[in-house]
């Protein structure tokens, strides 16, 4: 049996002032509109979405060479992480949460790739985060706007 899916709400919507999808979480905004109108399969099929992104744009940027080291952290700092997660949805947590204070990323078990080699992880933050954002907006741009517009 799955687990509940929750919102990925993060309080930072933008769909409210036009976007098609919100630089916070990601979403669509028929989806964050209509999220609590959907079945725990159509949220799921989000989650899954959204999952998939964000662990390619953090691949892009760090590697993990020790999960277990990664995990012991994440728990060590008490950082919010779901652990049914693919790991480098953790990283992304890990840096949402304290990526300024991190001096070295051997330490929570990452290795920066060489494109990522000597750039501070919260411009890799902040990378990851562009990159989530411009997967999710290829996506609708490519499957979704279509479909919506008149025939």
């Amino acid at each position: 049996m799955y687990k509940k899916v929750r919102t990925p709400c993060i309080g930072v919507c933008s769909t409210g002032i036009g976007d098609d999808v919100c630089r916070g979480c990601k979403r669509f905004a028929h989806e964050v509109i209509d999220w609590n109108a959907y079945s725990e399969e159509q949220r799921r099929i989000i989650a899954e979405r959204r999952e998939g992104y964000l662990v390619n744009a953090v691949r892009s940027q760090l590697e993990i060479i020790d999960q277990n080291r990664l995990l012991a952290q994440l728990r060590h700092q008490q950082i919010r992480f779901d652990e049914s997660q693919n790991p480098y949805c953790w990283v992304f947590e890990l840096l949402r949460a304290g990526a300024s204070q991190i001096r070295n990323p051997a330490d929570y078990g990452l290795q920066p790739t060489p494109q990522a080699r000597g750039v501070s992880l919260v411009e890799l933050r902040k990378r990851i985060d562009e990159d989530f954002y411009a997967l999710s907006v290829a996506y609708y741009q490519r499957f979704v706007a279509p479909g919506l517009q008149p025939a």
